[in-house]
C-alpha cells in the first residue's frame, strides 16, 4: 500500500505560544536596548540586598554577645560579689591632698645639698 502526502502540514500556533514567544524576544530586546536594566540593576541590586543582609548577621551576633557578656556577668557577681569596676567593699582609696604630697617629698629631697654631675655623651 501506498499512501500519499497532500502537500505539507502545518500548524497553526496555539495564541499561548505567540504570546511567549512574543514575550521573550521583547525581553530579550529591552536587554539590548537598555544595557542598564541587564547588567547595572542586578549588580546594582545585589550590592545593596548584600549590604542588608551582611548588616542583619552582624547585629544578629552582636545581639547574641551582648546577651552572653550579660549572663556571664550575672554569674559571676552572684560567685564572687563582683560589679563592673571591681569587686564590691575591696578597694578604699587614700584620700591624701597635694600639700601631704609636698611634705613628703621635700622629707626625701635635700635641695640645699646636691653635687653637679657631667652627664656622659653617648
Amino acid at each position: 500500500m501506498t499512501t500519499i502526502q497532500t502537500g505539507p502540514k502545518t500548524q497553526k500556533p496555539s495564541p499561548s505560544t505567540l504570546k511567549q514567544s512574543s514575550s521573550s524576544s521583547s525581553i530579550k530586546r529591552w536587554g539590548r536596548r537598555h544595557p542598564f536594566v541587564r547588567y547595572g540593576l542586578p549588580m546594582i541590586s545585589l550590592t545593596v540586598f548584600g549590604a542588608l543582609g551582611l548588616s542583619q548577621l552582624l547585629q544578629g551576633s552582636k545581639d547574641i554577645a551582648k546577651v552572653k557578656d550579660d549572663q556571664e556577668w550575672e554569674i559571676i557577681e552572684t560567685r564572687k560579689a563582683l560589679s563592673r569596676t571591681g569587686p564590691l567593699d575591696a578597694y578604699q582609696p587614700k584620700h591624701t591632698s597635694i600639700q601631704d604630697e609636698l611634705k613628703a617629698m621635700q622629707g626625701k629631697v635635700d635641695i640645699s645639698t646636691y653635687e653637679y654631675k657631667k652627664i656622659p655623651k653617648p
